[in-house]
């Protein structure tokens, strides 16, 4: 009987399987950036835009809707078909924070209207100052700050974001004043940083990285506990732990892909298992890792969206302790 029953459940499983290794896309493919080009989420999009073109055989365009912490473009990948065609890489703030930041002026219900498929990288963010300005230490950073409230002024990539989370955070366990300046993307607040426009910024290193490298920025600290070693040309940057003892920062974020709410299980499997050739592959991490993130895949969209829930509550507290608001 066990046998029969086994084969029963085998044949009936038989079609989904079929139908998720079946699906291919028959147009472009649209992977939807919920922030400006030119930051950390945009050149992750674009690593696997490249890679995932020869892989389904059909050209992947990555597509930039910006505006309110993610929500606008969010809230059109919710409300696009569910076809396979439209898949959208976002944030930890935009997938779990922006519910508790926006509150009832939230679009969607992010576990609801987007549908999971799985996380493709995670890493820390880093503090990072013009290298024109004087601070060469954490220390003589803060030491400023709290000598001149409001004169140090730190780009983010938008309210709400993981930079305007940590520096609310970073702030109010400093006891400092330092100026939050909202762009619709970390690439614009890149372009005033290295323009000196800004002081500082406090966000996702992928985008920086390369300016730390040619001298343009001078790394001051990582929003983890503990350095990143991992990283060529920070590895004895320190941490918070060092930094801050007993603030409880360590900032991990994370980038993941969805789809549209209501997508059939077996699209958003065959999206997985695309996934997976690119994330597991060894270029897409050898490209990743000294920009600071490392590559992830969660096993399947399933365990991914039971990571995803949790990560609302962790959210939630970062949202009250930095007292951030949707402004």
């Amino acid at each position: 009987m066990p046998h029969r029953r086994s084969l029963l459940l085998a044949a009936l499983a038989a079609p989904a399987v079929a139908q998720a290794q079946s699906w291919a896309p028959t147009r472009p493919v649209r992977i939807v950036v919920p922030i400006a080009p030119g930051g950390a989420l945009d050149i992750t999009a674009r690593l696997l835009g490249e890679r995932l073109t020869p892989v389904l055989g059909q050209q992947v365009v990555v597509e930039n809707r910006a505006g309110a912490g993610g929500n606008i473009g969010a809230q059109h990948v919710a409300q696009s078909d569910r076809d396979g065609h439209t898949i959208m890489l976002a944030a930890a703030n935009t997938l779990a924070g922006n519910k508790w930041l926006y509150g009832n002026r939230m679009p969607i219900e992010p576990t609801r209207d987007l549908a999971p498929i799985s996380r493709v990288s995670t890493g820390s963010i880093l503090l990072v100052v013009n290298a024109a300005r004087p601070w060469r230490t954490f220390a003589e950073l803060i030491a400023f700050a709290r000598a001149n409230p409001g004169r140090v002024t730190m780009g983010s990539s938008g309210t709400g974001t993981t930079s305007h989370l940590y520096i609310e955070t970073l702030k109010r366990a400093a006891q400092v004043d330092i100026t939050h300046v909202p762009y619709r993307g970390g690439g614009p607040a890149i372009q005033d940083l290295v323009a000196g426009n800004i002081d500082m910024m406090f966000d996702v290193m992928p985008a920086l990285m390369p300016h730390v490298r040619e001298g343009r920025f001078r790394a001051l600290a990582v929003g983890s506990a503990e350095p990143v070693t991992y990283v060529p040309g920070i590895e004895t940057v320190p941490g918070m732990a060092t930094l801050m003892p007993g603030s409880g920062i360590n900032a991990q974020v994370w980038y993941a892909v969805t789809a549209p709410g209501g997508t059939p299980a077996p699209i958003l499997d065959r999206w997985h298992a695309l996934l997976a050739q690119v994330v597991r592959g060894a270029d897409f991490g050898a490209r990743l890792t000294p920009l600071g993130f490392r590559p992830v895949l969660d096993d399947s969209p399933a365990a991914f969206l039971e990571f995803w829930r949790r990560e609302e509550s962790v959210w939630r507290q970062l949202v009250e302790t930095s007292g951030a608001t949707a402004e």
